[in-house]
């Protein structure tokens, strides 16, 4: 485990300020990817997201900058006490470098909203995020709500993930009054999180599914019965990228905490049997392709000289599935999931040599030679 003194920036270096050395963070990855939990060859990760407002202060959409700068100072000094999974990070979005930004929303620590990377003078005052150095527990300040309150979980745990986050949420309610309607729960700026105010998810690896649509398409629908979303790699908004999905709650009023995990808990299951029935019977019907398909991806991740975003996830996702039907040995699991993040756009930023000394971005054919080397380098020593 790293300390939190070696992601702060050294005192030498020359750069945009940034409370945390980019480089640094970009060569690791939290915990949760490092880690193998509960149903792994399907489940990536389950989250558990609690949406609070602080009692006298306008909703964020209606929050002043006065207001949202004084609400990120008091909750900074409460967020700080209380020691997240281990030291504290705090990192406020106006002060944050572009690459930063990219960083923290690859790692899924903030939303896309939380941040834009397009404008930094869009990057609203008293915005904030708190995480802990395993980056296991975070909480976004100012974003939709004053306080998103997140713990991320490797496999499908959900009840370790649940029981973290309620205990933050706990440690900040003896700190801060929440807004609360007795008749209602816990109010929210979007009125589909009113209630609880709980939001939890899933991410599955379902390259199987994906190979067969149709298939897939029957989850998409049983999720929809079941009052559940399936959305992309980061949620709402975004799309499928390397057969990763996010399946999640859609509506907490009138559901108990308990209820909304209980979804989750009775369809995931069905989910992975389906995903580990269709690659059984894509290895017993297509075994040849399939295993030509794994063998070129690993061949093209190790030779090629340019490669896209879009594209090594892709090639990666057919390495896992690989791995996980014993066709070939290849990468270690925790390997396969440090590069999903590290090939992304900020991390390959701030990894690239003096990348993360600059707000200069690499241009897309940069990047993309530089994903390629930065593959062939990972990957050189790796089973075959």
């Amino acid at each position: 485990m790293r300390s939190l003194g070696s992601l702060l920036p050294l005192p030498t270096q020359k750069m945009p300020f940034s409370p945390i050395d980019v480089h640094r963070l970009a060569s690791r990855v939290g915990s949760w990817l490092t880690s193998e939990g509960p149903e792994s060859d399907v489940v990536v990760s389950c989250r558990v997201r609690l949406a609070r407002n602080v009692e006298g202060f306008s909703f964020v959409s209606r929050l002043g900058e006065a207001a949202a700068k004084e609400l990120c100072e008091v909750l900074r000094q409460h967020l700080l006490s209380i020691e997240l999974d281990g030291e504290t990070l705090w990192v406020e979005m106006k002060d944050a470098p572009v690459v930063l930004r990219l960083m923290l929303r690859e790692r899924h620590l903030i939303s896309r909203d939380m941040a834009p990377v397009e404008d930094s003078a869009k990057a609203l005052p008293g915005r904030a995020v708190a995480f802990g150095e395993n980056e296991t527990l975070s909480v976004m300040v100012n974003e939709e709500d004053h306080l998103r309150v997140q713990a991320i979980e490797a496999g499908f745990d959900l009840d370790r993930a649940w029981r973290s986050a309620q205990a933050v949420d706990r440690l900040l309610e003896n700190r801060v009054n929440f807004a609360v309607s007795e008749r209602l729960g816990y109010l929210t700026g979007c009125p589909t999180n009113v209630g609880t105010g709980l939001r939890a998810s899933v991410m599955l690896h379902l390259p199987g599914l994906s190979l067969v649509r149709s298939e897939l398409e029957k989850v998409f629908a049983a999720a929809q019965r079941t009052g559940l979303a399936v959305r992309g790699l980061y949620g709402e908004g975004s799309k499928a990228a390397g057969d990763f999905y996010q399946v999640s709650n859609q509506v907490t009023l009138g559901r108990t905490e308990d209820d909304l995990i209980d979804d989750l808990r009775s369809l995931v299951p069905v989910i992975i049997n389906f995903e580990r029935t269709v690659r059984s019977a894509l290895l017993e019907d297509q075994g040849a392709a399939l295993r030509d398909r794994v063998s070129r991806s690993i061949g093209l991740l190790r030779t090629a000289r340019a490669m896209p975003t879009e594209t090594a996830l892709a090639h990666l996702s057919n390495v896992r599935l690989g791995k996980q039907l014993a066709i070939e040995n290849g990468p270690s699991l925790t390997l396969l999931n440090e590069l999903g993040i590290q090939v992304q756009r900020g991390h390959l930023q701030a990894l690239a040599p003096g990348g993360s000394d600059s707000e200069a971005s690499l241009d897309v054919s940069e990047r993309d030679r530089f994903r390629a080397g930065f593959l062939r380098q990972r990957l050189a020593n790796e089973g075959s």
